[in-house]
């Protein structure tokens, strides 16, 4: 079984790494499934995440489903923070996630979400040498093909290391 870092460093080599990654990632996190999310890039400080205009990810009026596109928010900074800090290490938990919508997607939509080593730094690592949990909000941007901004999402991450966590894991 390839771990998370061995998958993510296999699609940043190539194309054909990228759709091993996307294959995988969708049998391993059914929820997504249905939305056909595909990381379109991943490096140490951004991803893209593609959410298709395609008839499981529309709403009644034929535009993104409001639910697909924080589904896209959610996925792209949860990544990039497991790529970066590893599953191993800390326990991440989403603990809100608000959408502001400003247009109706009626294409393809991308979500990005970007995070330097240095704000990582300074607003997870230092902070959880001092203490137990740290709350990040992160911001996520989609737009539509046409550079058409959609919405903002900012999902609320709680990270822990595991010897902080006082629940066992089965």
């Amino acid at each position: 079984m390839m771990n998370l870092e061995q998958l993510i460093a296999t699609g940043q080599r190539s194309n054909r790494g990228r759709w091993w990654m996307n294959v995988v990632l969708r049998r391993v996190i059914p929820f997504n499934r249905p939305h056909r999310l595909e990381v379109l890039s991943i490096t140490d400080e951004e991803v893209k995440v593609l959410l298709p205009y395609r008839r499981n990810n529309l709403n009644h009026l034929k535009g993104l489903h409001a639910c697909g596109m924080a589904t896209a928010a959610e996925y792209c900074s949860g990544l990039l923070l497991l790529h970066r800090l590893g599953a191993k290490n800390y326990r991440l938990i989403m603990k809100s996630l608000h959408m502001e919508y400003f247009y109706q997607g009626k294409t393809d939509a991308v979500a990005t979400f970007k995070m330097t080593a240095a704000e990582m730094e300074q607003q997870i690592i230092a902070p959880l040498k001092t203490q137990d949990a740290v709350l990040i909000p992160l911001e996520i941007k989609l737009e539509d093909k046409d550079g058409n901004h959609l919405c903002t999402g900012t999902a609320n991450w709680q990270l822990k290391p595991w010897d902080k966590v006082r629940t066992k894991v089965k």
